[in-house]
């Protein structure tokens, strides 16, 4: 596979405007693929949350021990990582293994960044069908996510029973927004979310749309203009507060710890915080339109191995990768990061262990990637005019009709 150096170029040009040197350089990589006994091999992933002294650390130090091999470890935040990647790249210096958010799989697929699994013999049987759909590409699978998380309703319990919601009866949107009338008539608030014009208020948005059984190729279609309807009611009601317009997922969130809402719609990231809250909570999947659990967007990284003008250096990702993934990792691993195991067997695993988790497993087994039905890197072409339509139409300066028609018009001019 060879790295498509005119794309690479484009890319980097527009996104990376400085290289740190040491972020930057692979001098670890020599130039011969005989023998692995003693040689580096450069990982980099997106927690600079985690120490050397923490339990991902230590993973990554003993699946090289295993290897054979020292491993190296560079930490970046998301966005930083994807330009650094792209920057590696052109230089010839990628790292032997890129741990990356799911999305940008596909640019940097397409960029010729990386492997695809069939070059590099990485096994993903175990992989559920609908997380692995995110690292695909017109028919190629580049990496494994090492786990995944999703969106789900998050209820507090208290307010709940002073409305007299049972929250069993929430099952679909028409039960939910009778719910959140109930609420409001008890007095507090129903729901918040975030609809903030970024990929944090698509991400939120998704469910409601897929939900309706909308296709992101259509945005206007009759039932992504149902789940734009939808949002733009309950803040007509009264039940969603106009902060949501603002809100990201974090500031949502502190809405609802306030202790005043009945619902949010919030992530697995969210569980540590839920229980220091102060007051009693539960969890649902969300609702599609007419029941069942609406298909929420994954996120979550895939564990990739960028191109190598060294082939052989392969052999040696493939194992570091396997064990970063492997059943007998997977549960410390995605207990660590927070996060809902790819495998069916280890989600079992983490069920076992901690009975909150089922709701969260329920949502990924139904998830779905935003790259996924082969749209690639024109997810984002889709997701901004989306984010703008659901922006007017909460403001009100247009209706759900005509704002989801506008986005349409924009996004297919740009994926043409």
């Amino acid at each position: 596979m060879t790295v498509t150096r005119r794309t690479l170029s484009a890319v980097a040009a527009l996104s990376v405007a400085v290289c740190l040197t040491a972020a930057c350089s692979h001098d670890d990589h020599p130039g011969s693929s005989s023998g692995t006994a003693g040689r580096a091999y450069q990982i980099w992933d997106p927690y600079p949350q985690f120490d050397d002294s923490s339990a991902w650390v230590t993973l990554l130090r003993k699946c090289g021990a295993d290897a054979g091999v020292t491993v190296k470890r560079t930490s970046f935040d998301t966005t930083d990582l994807t330009n650094k990647t792209l920057l590696a790249a052109q230089q010839g210096n990628s790292p032997d293994v890129l741990i990356v958010d799911n999305p940008v799989v596909s640019t940097l697929a397409e960029a010729g960044v990386l492997t695809s699994t069939a070059d590099t013999k990485i096994d993903t049987s175990a992989v559920a069908p609908n997380l692995l759909a995110a690292g695909q590409l017109d028919g190629k699978t580049y990496g494994i996510p090492i786990g995944a998380n999703t969106l789900a309703l998050y209820y507090n319990k208290r307010v709940l029973a002073a409305a007299k919601v049972d929250p069993a009866t929430v099952k679909d949107w028409a039960s939910l927004t009778a719910a959140l009338a109930k609420v409001k008539a008890a007095g507090r608030k129903g729901i918040t979310f975030s609809a903030i014009g970024t990929e944090e208020g698509s991400f939120q948005f998704l469910p409601w749309f897929w939900g309706a059984g909308a296709n992101l190729t259509q945005l206007d279609s009759a039932q992504g203009v149902a789940a734009l309807t939808l949002w733009t009611d309950w803040l007509k009601q009264g039940y969603a507060p106009n902060s949501v317009l603002n809100n990201t997922q974090t500031t949502s969130w502190q809405e609802f710890a306030s202790g005043t809402f009945g619902f949010a719609e919030n992530g697995t990231w969210q569980l540590a915080n839920a229980k220091k809250a102060g007051f009693e909570y539960g969890i649902l999947p969300i609702p599609a339109q007419g029941g069942g659990t609406a298909p929420a967007p994954t996120g979550g990284e895939f564990v990739t191995a960028p191109v190598q003008s060294d082939t052989g250096r392969y052999a040696t990702a493939e194992k570091l990768i396997g064990c970063l993934t492997s059943a007998d990792n997977a549960l410390a691993t995605d207990t660590t990061l927070s996060y809902v195991a790819a495998a069916q067997a280890v989600r079992q695993q983490q069920v076992a262990a901690n009975p909150d988790l089922r709701v969260w497993a329920e949502a990924v087994q139904a998830a779905k990637g935003r790259t996924s039905d082969n749209l690639g890197t024109r997810y984002p072409k889709i997701s901004e005019p989306m984010w703008t339509a659901f922006q007017a139409a909460l403001s009100g300066s247009k209706s759900p009709h005509d704002a989801l028609a506008a986005a349409q018009t924009t996004a297919a001019a740009a994926t043409r």
